[in-house]
């Protein structure tokens, strides 16, 4: 809008999401952390083409983090889980990579705390709400370009990195050497983010204040 010089104000205020209790795991004892099961990986969207599941799964394939767990949630569409589901079959991770289907709320929550990293491997997305709320729940993130979230690595909280596999792949490999203290950090940092840019009372505010400008002019 401002490229096209019509030289009117353009404000832009991001949708607001609502900020859980801390993460559970983040204030239990060092001997309850020792006997968590296996680390897992989240990715929770629609199961649909334009959220580049074929390049995560290839890319799980390529890196095989030892230890880890890759949990896809969420509704299909367009029959397009089958297609992820052969690509997990030809790269033999069946073992470790696993569907949910859709999630409920409680179920939802419960899946951000059971993880320890969110992943997004979408081509395009005009927001993509389920960062923030991701971030809200403690979790660093690892997404692609095809999102506008640069602000992941700049704010220390995730990756942001080519949306192909091999971008991917090697955003899966830094994240996943990490150790649960570090990832546990980079959660931390991206919840203050979204508590102070993208909570309901910093969007509300916004809101207000750009209403206010209008009428006061």
């Amino acid at each position: 809008m401002r490229n096209l010089g019509l030289g009117v104000p353009v404000v832009a205020i991001p949708n607001g999401v609502d900020v859980p209790e801390e993460r559970p795991w983040l204030v239990r004892s060092g001997a309850e952390k020792a006997v968590r099961r296996r680390r897992t990986a989240l990715f929770l969207g629609r199961i649909y083409p334009v959220k580049g599941l074929p390049m995560l799964v290839e890319a799980w394939a390529r890196v095989r983090p030892d230890g880890w767990l890759l949990r896809i949630a969420g509704p299909d569409e367009a029959g397009h889980q089958k297609q992820v589901e052969k690509a997990v079959t030809a790269g033999g991770l069946g073992q470790v990579v696993s569907f949910t289907g859709p999630l409920a709320d409680g179920m939802k929550k419960s899946a951000f705390f059971d993880a320890e990293l969110f992943v997004l491997p979408t081509h395009s997305e005009s927001f993509g709400i389920v960062v923030a709320e991701a971030l809200a729940h403690g979790l660093p993130v690892l997404t692609t370009t095809g999102a506008p979230w640069s602000i992941l690595p700049e704010s220390g909280c995730g990756w942001w990195v080519d949306a192909t596999v091999d971008g991917i792949a090697e955003g899966l490999r830094q994240a996943t050497i990490l150790d649960p203290e570090t990832l546990q950090a980079m959660g931390a940092k991206g919840r203050a983010l979204v508590i102070a840019e993208f909570g309901w009372k910093r969007v509300a505010d916004r809101i207000l204040s750009t209403y206010r400008g209008i009428l006061a002019n």
